[in-house]
């Protein structure tokens, strides 16, 4: 309990002590300060762009037009795309059965994105749990074959190739190798049997906001292909990179210095530009349909992966940045927004320069923290009080 309540409390404190609006750069001496901030070596002539989030006018832009390397600031591209393609309520569904044929086994796939390999954080997060439905499906086929566990067939579709692996090797480990054998959807439904074990993962809506906070690589591809195909695009890398295409030309957005080789951001060949993402960001913001990624975006000194930032480099800006992180080796990027006094901005760097090591990545991400300091401050509407004549 303790450990939940030191963030709230430290927020509190941070806001009690901050400084006053008076301390806050103003719009107009935005660009001059920046200027000279950004010359900092820590930083190595990164991109940005920083626009005022209710007109979308650019108050400060460097570099904001080359392409740079993204890392987990892809992530956002993912779960626009996951917005717009997918119902945030769907939910994914994996059964397994005895099939009609003797000796099988049928799984009937959804492919969900989130199968843990603990049954215990699936059962405490809501997650389907592979090893529930591996021991149930081990357990079951073994008393359908009187004991034995030999010349099994597994037919299933609707995994993803991890996951086969996941079964295979918890399998494997209790003497159970079955022939693998991937099938279609509608070759399962044919070769159902008696019902032995389904589980159900938890909404796209809960995937995604644990996907954002944290970054999660995996859910960020699957979540992305999953899109792909629900935009009409092919199940892949190149399918991803249409459905990123499609997704900005909606929204009247250049995507033609967007590269896309994955969705996650983990390859050093993605390229985007820091207008690109801030023009996106500034659309999003309030659209109703992609509020869930306002509210899933890691908030400064908080949550998820800026839980830890801010407190020393800038505690006037705890609880007032809500952004997506991102780091490769010799990249530091971090995109989202911040509060401002009487305004909310639209921000975007991209440091993708600095040099390699855990070192150089902390100084990068302490010099956009202290640059972001400069500009929040909590928005705190004047109240109106009445005064009571004199008698």
């Amino acid at each position: 309990m303790r450990k939940k309540l030191l963030p709230l409390l430290l927020a509190l404190a941070t806001a009690l002590s901050v400084v006053p609006a008076s301390g806050v750069l103003s719009s107009a001496s935005i660009p001059s300060i920046f200027d000279e901030l950004l010359k900092a070596p820590a930083l190595s002539n990164p991109a940005m762009v920083l626009m005022d989030g209710t007109t979308g006018e650019v108050i400060y832009e460097k570099n904001s037009f080359s392409q740079r390397k993204p890392a987990s600031v892809m992530k956002l591209f993912a779960a626009a795309s996951t917005l717009t393609y997918l119902d945030p309520e769907r939910v994914f569904t994996t059964q397994i059965s005895l099939g009609i044929k003797p000796k099988t086994l049928v799984i009937q796939g959804d492919l969900d994105p989130w199968i843990s390999l603990s049954h215990g954080v699936a059962r405490k997060m809501a997650r389907e749990s592979l090893p529930y439905l591996a021991f149930n499906a081990l357990s079951a086929i073994k008393k359908s074959n009187h004991g034995s566990l030999k010349g099994i067939t597994v037919e299933y579709a609707g995994l993803y190739a991890q996951d086969v692996a996941n079964f295979k090797s918890f399998w494997a480990k209790r003497g159970f190798k079955p022939t693998m054998r991937s099938v279609s959807s509608d070759h399962t439904l044919l070769s159902t049997g008696d019902y032995i074990v389904a589980d159900t993962s938890p909404s796209i809506k809960e995937i995604l906001n644990f996907t954002i906070q944290w970054s999660d690589n995996v859910l960020a591809e699957r979540l992305a292909r999953l899109a792909s195909r629900a935009a009409g695009n092919p199940f892949n890398d190149t399918g991803v990179q249409k459905t990123f295409n499609q997704l900005l030309a909606s929204f009247e957005i250049d995507s033609s210095k967007l590269i896309a080789f994955d969705a996650s951001g983990l390859s050093k060949e993605n390229r985007i530009t820091a207008h690109m993402v801030g023009q996106l960001l500034f659309r999003l913001r309030n659209n109703p349909q992609y509020e869930l990624l306002y509210e899933s975006l890691p908030v400064g000194g908080i949550s998820g992966t800026l839980r830890s930032r801010f407190l020393e480099t800038a505690p006037t800006a705890v609880g007032l940045v809500r952004a997506k992180t991102g780091t490769l080796n010799g990249t530091v990027t971090l995109a989202g927004y911040v509060e401002s006094v009487d305004r909310e901005y639209v921000f975007v760097t991209l440091a993708d320069e600095i040099p390699r090591g855990t070192k150089a990545e902390k100084k990068a991400r302490d010099a956009i923290d202290r640059l972001l300091g400069r500009i929040a401050a909590p928005n705190i509407p004047a109240e109106i009080v009445e005064s009571t004549p004199a008698p």
